[in-house]
């Protein structure tokens, strides 16, 4: 080491192990070291000695506070930072993989899907750090960092401390923020007032070197290319590279623009228009050249004086044509259908959101947990869940509609948000929250129903990022206020909407607008639920399920006009939870009060699809079920308001037995192979947790096994001596005849329902490893690297046959699949069959197959349980312009 590195070393010997040099970069040098305390490799950089002289550490240490709450999927955090002896540094995680530059060099250009998706991720990062008002000023190649194939952006926020701490003294360093070739033109005149659009001319200058392997502006010297930067416009990318899509290219060119005001406001835009085929840029006729104009005019004459008049009239049809009002766009109406198996799930919260430009909707369905979130684009047919979002509820849109946050209904509850374009969900608060309502604000703040102790309130909010939450508003218990729940954020970022609950009974409650300055609230008109809409109109619904509208003045927030009822069959449940959202395009998504009536069934189907009722008229909402291993009782979870149960059933004709009554959630069961006790998923502690229970009710459920992560599926050998179960966020583990805890398979994919063999030699699980949820087979217990694909068009929810000869699982076309499994050494397979399709619940526990392999127990559903009918309403805005006014 350097005597530099020697005095560095041992200026962070009781924290960090330096182990080697990494590299230099402009304002940092990097090394690898050894984070003593959590015992990981970190990245430690050290500022040059020039720069911490001039900046001084306690300024330095003082702007960096603002990156460290940054918390995105593609934003590579800030561990620590501190000051040294003489030294300031910063420590980031140590990702062992190349940066862009080095795949830039390597590669010289790249794909054109590659580049898409890193700009797509980027894009996302740059948003989400732009709306808490943080520009990184600094992005280029090397500070894209690639993990796994995921693009990660580092020194988030680095240049903006440098620049705020260093000031103009920055300059007597010699050292500049920015790189050349990816600097913005307000960047390279010195600026120091920059914005997103700076960071979008610098992630657009990256994108075209990915796509032409150089540049937009080179030059043999720093000098020359800032001029290039300030005079020259970049050549179209298709000229290096042909086969690039005219969006693509047109894109650039608005991303490379000179002034900011030409740029695309938020990178998102930016992401958007390179996927959308059909961009263009605006487009303007160039005027010709005038001609040269004779010292002697020439004569009017009758075709000029005809011309001349001609030309005013064309003039006057072209002003009148560009200036007369569009005719208004039609208004429909229709609801949406959704598939059993997406089905939209019975929850206390909201459960429906559609993004800012109703593009697509979100809405909670099917999942672990008993629901997780799906996202359908409004011009497609399915949906797709959303990975990581497991027991939510409530979810709505960021601003810019890249991220859904979302509430989760299982203990602890808690805040949380999720990237579209990919990536885990982050905890944005894990205390103090309530279940009705969250909104996302202009200003990024999250704003949720708050309680403390289980007393309410009022409003409470947390930035976006992460953070204390405060309150906004206080219940006013003078004016028989109770609660403060379902808050809208304004788009002005002054104010805020809620409901007023007075006790439970809703006809009492108002809705009610707050200052967010004072925190001090008034209320606006009688109401449970409200939303403000883009047209300049209050919407809100009241206690009998009546949609109504009135205008509605933004700045002075409040009501300048009468309200108009425009729908009556909107759906109300329990606290007053709404499905209702607004987009700004003007697209409106309901749900009405129509709900299915008929309950769901148990019933045994034999290998040919013929159905016959267990015990015909025994009805019910039936979520989870496992048959006894003599196939004479059944366990099944059955959902009861907002709680699901355990119930034991004698079959085929007998006694029915209440099995749980502690905790919300009681469910997943299965059977211990002398089939005296049921083992059960349950939140009876606080999170999810295995216990054990005697069938007949006879004793206290007793604790089987605790983990520090919820716990979501399970399946034990048949001996009794293994356990296998899932845990989030998506591994395998199993715990061992000794009692011990091990991992069985741990991996970036979503591993689900572990099902063991009946020899207990393999080990059946799905996985989305392969872009979808398939099923594969590994050995057991040494799972190693064998595995072999089980399912080719989408598979879940694999259950042996008792014989262990057969594998069966289900699709998402409601399919029961069987696979032949041949005996021998080493796992193999047979052909498949289709046994029959139905209208059978799927999800996982939600089949059984008879001890003599012939028949399945499955829940038919008659009806679509608590789901409401979806109502999307297209220009909503024109009805209310025409119907209310404003």
């Amino acid at each position: 080491m350097t005597e530099i590195n020697s005095q560095l070393s041992s200026a962070l010997a009781d924290r960090y192990r330096l182990e080697r040099h990494l590299g230099e970069g402009g304002m940092a040098t990097v090394y690898l070291a050894h984070d003593l305390k959590h015992d990981r490799k970190v990245a430690v950089k050290v500022l040059k000695p020039e720069l911490s002289a001039i900046i001084g550490g306690e300024r330095f240490l003082n702007e960096i506070k603002v990156t460290a709450n940054l918390q995105h999927p593609n934003i590579l955090p800030l561990y620590d930072s501190g000051e040294a002896e003489s030294f300031l540094y910063y420590v980031m995680p140590y990702v062992e993989g190349e940066s862009l530059r080095g795949k830039m060099d390597r590669e010289k250009q790249l794909g054109l899907e590659e580049t898409m998706e890193i700009a797509k991720a980027l894009s996302s990062a740059l948003d989400y750090a732009h709306e808490q008002g943080i520009v990184h000023r600094d992005i280029k190649p090397e500070n894209i960092l690639l993990q796994r194939g995921q693009p990660l952006v580092a020194d988030f926020g680095i240049a903006l401390a440098v620049s705020h701490a260093g000031g103009t003294r920055l300059t007597e360093t010699g050292l500049s923020l920015g790189t050349p070739h990816y600097m913005s033109p307000e960047q390279a005149t010195g600026d120091r007032e920059l914005d997103a659009r700076s960071d979008v001319y610098s992630l657009g200058a990256m994108v075209y070197e990915m796509l032409a392997g150089e540049p937009p502006h080179v030059g043999n010297s720093v000098q020359a290319i800032v001029a290039k930067i300030l005079t020259d416009t970049p050549p179209p990318v298709t000229r290096a590279r042909e086969l690039v899509p005219p969006n693509v290219d047109a894109a650039l060119q608005r991303a490379l623009t000179k002034s900011p005001a030409d740029r695309f406001a938020h990178a998102g835009d930016f992401a958007a228009a390179l996927t959308n085929p059909a961009y263009t840029l605006p487009t303007t006729a160039a005027a010709p050249a005038a001609a040269p104009v004779s010292e002697t005019k020439a004569p009017w004459n009758r075709i000029t004086i005809a011309l001349a008049g001609l030309s005013v009239v064309l003039m006057a049809l072209l002003v009148w044509t560009a200036t007369r009002p569009a005719p208004p766009k039609p208004v429909s109406r229709y609801s949406v259908a959704l598939p059993a198996e997406e089905g939209i799930t019975a929850t206390r919260s909201n459960r429906v959101a559609v993004s800012p430009d109703g593009s697509r909707f979100v809405y909670v369905g099917p999942g672990d947990g008993g629901k997780g979130l799906w996202v359908r684009p409004r011009d497609q047919l399915q949906a797709t869940p959303l990975p990581g979002t497991a027991t939510a509820v409530q979810p709505f849109f960021s601003p810019d509609g890249s991220r859904v946050g979302f509430l989760t209904d299982a203990s602890p509850i808690a805040v949380k948000a999720v990237s579209l374009s990919g990536g885990p969900p982050i905890t944005v608060a894990d205390s103090g929250v309530g279940l009705d309502g969250a909104a996302w604000g202009p200003d990024g703040f999250i704003y949720f129903d708050g309680i403390t102790a289980g007393s309410t309130v009022g409003i409470m909010r947390v930035r976006a990022a992460g953070g204390a939450p405060e309150h906004v508003t206080s219940v006013d218990t003078t004016r028989g206020e109770t609660d403060h729940v379902w808050p809208e954020a304004l788009p002005n970022g002054k104010g805020l909407l809620f409901s007023v609950f007075r006790g439970a009974n809703l006809t009492e409650s108002d809705i009610a607008v707050a200052d967010l300055a004072t925190g001090a609230h008034r209320i606006l008109v009688r109401g449970v639920v409200a939303k403000y809409a883009a047209s300049g109109h209050l919407l809100y619904v009241t206690s009998d399920g009546a949609l109504l509208a009135a205008p509605f003045d933004l700045q002075r927030m409040e009501l300048t006009g009468e309200p108009t009822a425009l729908v009556q069959d909107v759906g109300i449940r329990a606290f007053g939870s709404i499905d209702i959202s607004v987009a700004n395009d003007g697209t409106l998504l309901y749900g009405t009060g129509t709900q299915a009536t008929d309950p769901d069934e148990i019933v045994w189907v034999n290998r040919d699809g013929v159905a016959e009722e267990v015990d015909r008229g025994w009805v019910g909402d039936f979520a989870t079920l496992a048959l006894s291993p003599d196939g004479r009782r059944l366990a099944v979870s059955v959902v009861e308001g907002n709680e699901q149960q355990l119930w034991v059933k004698q079959l085929p004709g007998g006694p029915l037995t209440k099995l749980t009554f502690d905790g919300s959630l009681n469910y997943r069961p299965g059977w211990t192979p002398d089939g005296r006790s049921v083992v059960f998923v349950s939140d009876r502690d606080g999170n999810l947790r295995l216990f054990k229970k005697r069938a007949d009710g006879s004793a206290q459920a007793e604790l089987l096994l605790s983990h520090a992560l919820p716990i979501w599926n399970f399946s034990q050998s048949r001996d009794g001596e293994w356990l296998v179960f899932r845990t989030t966020p998506r591994d395998l583990f199993a715990l061992t005849p000794d009692g011990d805890t091990v991992t069985m398979i741990e991996s970036p994919f979503n591993e689900r329902i572990p099902k063991l063999s009946p020899d207990g030699r393999w080990l059946a699980y799905s996985s989305d490893e392969a872009g979808r949820q398939e099923i594969y087979v590994r050995p057991f217990p040494n799972t190693g690297d064998a595995k072999w694909q089980v399912s080719t068009n989408g598979g879940y929810w694999p259950l042996w046959s008792h014989r262990g000869d057969e594998l069966f699982y289900r699709t998402a076309q409601r399919e029961l699949v069987a696979v032949d499994v041949l005996p021998g050494p080493t796992f193999a397979m047979g052909e498949r069959h289709v046994l029959f399709t139905g209208a059978y619940r799927i999800g996982p526990g939600s089949y059984d197959v008879a001890p003599d392999d012939q028949r399945f127990i499955m829940v038919r559903t008659r009806g679509v349980g608590q789901a409401s009918e979806l109502v999307v309403v297209e220009n909503f805005f024109e009805e209310l312009y025409e119907r209310v006014g404003n």
